[in-house]
């Protein structure tokens, strides 16, 4: 699985005009399945969104987690980070996840994310989705797992 995640003072994301969900500081994170990808996967990708250390501490380094923070986890899926840009003029997508293997490792995600962490809000799969975010930083980070 793929998780772009960036750090943020605050973020929202909406569905025709209505927000499905919210945070304060904390992260954002884009998420995307693989055809190879099993809640195994999933797993990893949260353990590492929950333990990554990307908050500053006292002497102002990144050494401080989500978990360490308790702060706000807006997971959002979006399938187009798997596409494929290394030739062309449009991306190809072959390199995602089918739609139904997507969305019940999305829904695996939140749902698991929910149980270890406090702080949880998702957009909605399938949907047109507005996200809103104020990166703090900025910082962005790409993270893969298998």
């Amino acid at each position: 699985m793929i998780g772009l995640l960036q750090r943020v003072t605050g973020a929202s994301v909406a569905v025709n005009g209505e927000v499905v969900g919210a945070i304060g500081r904390g992260l954002l994170v884009l998420a995307c399945a693989e055809p190879s990808d099993t809640t195994g996967s999933a797993e990893k990708l949260l353990q590492r969104l929950l333990a990554y250390r990307v908050f500053s501490d006292d002497a102002g380094k990144m050494n401080r987690s989500l978990a360490d923070t308790c702060g706000g986890l807006l997971l959002v899926p979006q399938f187009t980070l798997a596409a494929d840009t290394r030739s062309g003029l449009r991306p190809g997508f072959s390199s995602a996840a089918s739609p139904a293997l997507a969305r019940s490792l999305f829904d695996f995600l939140v749902a698991r994310a929910g149980e270890l962490h406090a702080d949880v809000a998702a957009g909605q799969f399938g949907a047109n989705m507005q996200v809103s975010l104020v990166n703090d930083g900025p910082v962005t980070f790409w993270l893969q797992v298998s």
